[in-house]
């Protein structure tokens, strides 16, 4: 796995300044906005543009010109960092998934990267869109459906989301300033193989064991877009830590107690709430100890992480921010490079779950 992010990167102090002269204006209460921004425990977000210009970004089809010029940049410094790292190159390629929510390309991100990558025409490409936060678990288990026909395929899932680049400057609704507050741009990729080409690799990895997919009724306006002339406009419901709290545990239970574990066994959790109330839902609903939900919050504070400290007893990491419901049971772990697109958790010695929640 390997990480992508933009050079540019600010305080979260500056962030707020910077949105409050776009979004509120000269003279405007800023109370409840520095409040809401604080309250997100984010320290450190990377940007797609140097701040100063989003002031003089011209709508819809400027925003989305970035995304794709950005988009595609920071999606072949990942795919080519995360193919480097088990010794294969762009033309070992067999099958290329990208996967975003905060931009449009056609040709997709993943055809820009055939000629940019030197990735070999017959390439097998899979764009998908609107999957959110949702596509890094997701992106996993569909890529293992793939993979787990065929012993000699390299797979790669690319995601990319450049959240900067929908901001709102007429949208002064709390879910507008909540989100503004949280989050950030950057890009990472994973490589799949399938097992006879691992052997042949000598890749001692994870593996994919099992996946499952949750969708919750009537979560519709819970967490999405609304898409109009002006982009993209944020729909962030307050009751998402409520449906997190009513639902996760449960599943969790279920999907764990499938594979003859409990919760209390999980040594390690590599979560994907958004932000610090849905953290806080998680860990009630699955009883986790303070210990455990720590490290969650610290990355949350600064999300740039190459490279995470092993996965261990009482170690966990949080990548981004979420209900729609995808866990992926992994296997057999060393070493992992993982941005806000994936959310794993060991169940027990060398066991792995991979878990992502979007509605």
């Amino acid at each position: 796995m390997a990480p992508a992010f933009p050079a540019h990167a600010y305080d979260q102090g500056a962030l707020t300044e910077a949105f409050a002269e776009v979004v509120l204006g000269p003279g405007e209460d800023r109370r409840v906005l520095d409040r809401l921004h604080r309250a997100t425990g984010v320290q450190r977000r990377h940007l797609a543009m140097p701040m100063e210009k989003y002031a003089g970004l011209a709508g819809f089809g400027a925003a989305n010109d970035v995304f794709i010029d950005v988009g595609t940049r920071l999606g072949a410094e990942a795919v080519g960092a995360a193919l480097a790292a088990v010794g294969l190159g762009p033309s070992d390629v067999d099958v290329l998934m990208t996967t975003t929510v905060t931009g449009v390309a056609a040709p997709t991100l993943d055809a820009r990267l055939v000629p940019l990558l030197g990735l070999r025409p017959d390439v097998r490409r899979v764009p998908l869109f609107g999957l959110g936060c949702v596509a890094g678990a997701a992106g996993v288990a569909r890529l293992h459906d793939l993979v787990a026909g065929d012993p000699d395929v390299v797979a790669v899932l690319l995601s990319v989301e450049l959240c900067s680049l929908t901001v709102q400057r007429d949208d002064t609704s709390m879910a507008n300033l909540v989100a503004s507050g949280l989050f950030g741009d950057g890009a990472a990729a994973v490589v799949l193989v399938g097992d006879r080409r691992a052997a042949q690799l000598g890749i001692d990895g994870p593996t994919v064991v099992a996946t499952r997919s949750r969708l919750y009724p009537d979560t519709e306006r819970v967490m999405g877009w609304d898409i109009g002339g002006s982009g993209f406009r944020i729909v962030l419901a307050a009751s998402v830590a409520d449906v997190v709290e009513e639902h996760l545990g449960q599943d969790v239970t279920t999907f764990l107690g499938d594979h003859d574990l409990k919760v209390d066994e999980v040594e390690t959790w590599v979560a994907h709430p958004g932000g610090p109330k849905v953290l806080h839902a998680m860990s009630r609903t699955l009883g986790l100890r303070p210990a455990v939900v720590a490290p969650l919050a610290e990355h949350l504070r600064n999300p740039r992480l190459h490279r995470p400290p092993r996965l261990g007893p009482d170690r966990a990491q949080q990548f981004g921010d979420c209900l729609r419901v995808g866990f992926v049971r992994v296997s057999s772990i060393n070493d992992l490079d993982i941005h806000s697109s994936v959310s794993l958790r060991i169940a027990g010695p060398g066991r792995i779950v991979v878990s992502n929640k979007k509605s």
